[in-house]
């Protein structure tokens, strides 16, 4: 099986902090969105992987190579951005027919075992109630759990099942056949090539396509989404790493401190990440997500967002700050 990982998106809704970074790289628990994906696919024994990069994709391909060294990874260029139908199209060079391939966006985090669903030897799409199917691909299911039809972002939905953005596809052959007639015939969606149309094409075909109902799943594409994420997987993954220095600070579990970080003084927690070399002094700070080599003193925050290379001082409030800003607040 080969996994397919897009990865292209500007990621316009979490701005400032993706002006220097790609999304799939934002922290969250202490490492990036993208690894919880690779890792847990590597966990169900898939082994080669094709990213789709776009916007900062020097940047996917550098994380990558060089936090996964050994990896098998193939890397294609998603220049225009014409829809999911079209970015899996681009993998055509590195898929046979034979191949199986598991599909899962670089800016979700779903919280399923995916040896446990590959081992199912079905094709599969993840799903989940929402309160707001409109804005996702829904999907209509049949008693036996086989999905009946698939419409992207519907005006009148006819179910509350929405797509996760997790497809195990066995028919490959099948699904390439269906991309290729939407590109050929330019049938889009939304101005879109849709791989809810694709995967609609394979069921008219006769391919059955099964439901998997997926309990915790997150679209981080938004700040508050991201925070609420962050929180859910601290209380999985959080630690803080022995290299960190942490003095006369009272810690409330869950959090994540990353290495070579200096804290003195302060209240860290609940839910807040912090990443490497970060500086904290005389501060008190909740559900919050730090990045890297990041400076506060005397600070107050909660339910906020403040990127790498970034300096505060003296503030009670809550921001989203981008990367390799100065504040300071005192004068």
């Amino acid at each position: 099986m080969k996994a397919i990982i897009p990865v292209a998106g500007a990621g316009t809704r979490l701005r400032p902090f993706t002006y220097s970074q790609p999304k799939a790289l934002i922290p969250i628990a202490g490492k990036p969105m993208l690894s919880y994906i690779i890792e847990e696919l590597q966990e169900a024994e898939v082994e080669e992987f094709i990213f789709i990069v776009g916007y900062l994709g020097d940047k996917i391909i550098d994380f990558v190579n060089t936090t996964y060294p050994h990896l098998k990874s193939h890397f294609v260029h998603q220049l225009q951005r014409e829809g999911l139908a079209q970015a899996v199209s681009l993998c055509k060079q590195y898929i046979s027919p034979s191949d199986e391939i598991v599909i899962v966006l670089g800016d979700s985090i779903i919280d399923v075992d995916f040896k446990e669903i590959i081992q199912l030897n079905k094709s599969i799409l993840g799903v989940k109630k929402v309160d707001d199917p409109s804005k996702f691909g829904v999907a209509e299911v049949n008693a036996n759990g086989t999905i009946k039809s698939l419409v992207e972002k519907p005006l009148i939905p006819k179910s509350n099942l929405a797509l996760v953005g997790l497809y195990i596809i066995k028919e490959t052959a099948v699904l390439m056949e269906c991309i290729n007639s939407l590109i050929e015939n330019n049938r889009k969606t939304n101005s879109e090539f849709q791989l809810t149309d694709a995967l609609m094409c394979m069921i008219q075909k006769g391919v059955e396509l099964h439901s998997y109902k997926v309990e915790n799943w997150f679209d981080v594409g938004q700040g508050d989404i991201l925070l609420q994420t962050n929180a859910q997987l601290l209380k999985k993954f959080g630690r803080v790493d022995p290299k960190a220095q942490v003095e006369n600070t009272i810690i409330v579990e869950p959090v994540s401190i990353a290495a070579n970080c200096k804290i003195t003084d302060s209240i860290i927690g609940p839910n807040v990440t912090i990443g490497e070399n970060a500086v904290i002094r005389n501060s008190i700070i909740r559900d919050t997500i730090i990045g890297n080599y990041t400076t506060l003193v005397e600070m107050t925050l909660n339910n906020s967002v403040i990127g790498s290379d970034a300096s505060m001082k003296g503030l009670s409030q809550r921001l989203n700050i981008g990367d390799n800003t100065e504040i300071d607040f005192s004068k």
